[in-house]
């Protein structure tokens, strides 16, 4: 069982060939509205893989959040331990995605600033059960290392995916077991360039010196990543694939990893089906629509001749 605490968000996304300049208007090629949120997204990969999952977070009490709960429960995640709070808009996330299949986003929190540290409280039986709690810096840090706390005193493996950049809460890194940031997360926490394998371990071994996080997996987009234990390190290859929509990628990795963790695999092979599924993931729009089932892993790997061992 994996338990996730995190965000829930609905994605309004645009669609352009470029991002306006600044003081510029673009004429944008089309709109959509798409479940998303990083602890949504995230609890929704590994539902989808096939794990029972539980999701703690916030709504706001609106037509948004009835369709984030209904969407999480159409994928399987059990909500039963989501809030929904009466004075507070469900979360939005303003995406732009170019040509390229890249994105910027703009976030509004909403309801997601309403999950409280007595929530944690309450949920500690469930996080207590899990094999893995997966958290990221969507909601408040404070938060966020309450639930991890929760879990250390149960012996449960903690994933910490420090993202956005910008809500990295410092004091929340020392509880994790296992830290999966991209390059520019990476950056923030280390003031290192990560631009190949040799500035990636030079960043990990710092996470490992600086904060204590043994186990790390530094993500490079195109270049792949690479995995770091105890000083130790892989390299792990990108599955190459035409994206469509990036969107959500990050969070379909990490979903993928726990996932992979709990049914037993190795750090390495972990992040090997992980690059695997998120790879398939930008191959289709929406940051949860665009999620594979283990079913599709499994065709795309059959049609590619790779394996999840």
């Amino acid at each position: 069982m994996i338990t996730v605490v995190g965000s829930t968000i609905m994605d309004i996304v645009f669609t352009t060939e470029h991002y306006p300049k600044r003081g510029d208007t673009v004429f944008g090629k089309d709109i959509r509205y798409s479940p998303g949120g990083k602890g949504a997204n995230q609890a929704t990969a590994c539902a989808k893989l096939g794990v029972e999952t539980y999701l703690i977070g916030c709504v706001g009490d609106d037509s948004f959040g009835q369709t984030m709960l209904l969407n999480l429960q159409s994928n399987n995640v059990n909500i039963d331990f989501m809030k929904t709070v009466n004075d507070a808009r469900t979360g939005t996330a303003h995406v732009t995605v170019d040509s390229s299949a890249e994105n910027t986003i703009l976030v509004i929190k909403g309801a997601n600033e309403s999950l409280t540290v007595e929530d944690i409280h309450s949920c500690e039986e469930i996080i207590g059960k899990s094999k893995i709690l997966l958290v990221q810096m969507e909601i408040s840090g404070e938060v966020t290392t309450q639930a991890m706390l929760a879990a250390k005193r149960h012996g449960v493996t903690i994933i910490l995916d420090p993202a956005p950049a910008d809500g990295i809460h410092i004091p929340s890194l020392q509880y994790a077991d296992i830290i999966v940031p991209n390059q520019q997360e990476a950056k923030f926490l280390t003031d290192i360039e990560v631009h190949d394998i040799p500035t990636a371990v030079e960043a990990a071994s710092y996470l490992h010196r600086q904060y204590g996080i043994a186990r790390s997996i530094i993500k490079m987009g195109g270049l792949g990543s690479l995995v770091y234990q105890d000083g130790a390190y892989e390299h792990i290859q990108a599955v190459s694939v035409q994206a469509v929509d990036t969107v959500g990628a990050g969070d379909c990795y990490a979903g993928a990893l726990a996932y992979a963790l709990a049914d037993g695999k190795t750090l390495p092979d972990a992040a090997k089906f992980a690059s695997i599924v998120s790879a398939l993931k930008v191959t289709k729009y929406g940051a949860q629509d665009g999620i594979p089932s283990m079913d599709e892993v499994k065709a795309f790997c059959l049609a590619r001749n790779l394996t999840t061992d």
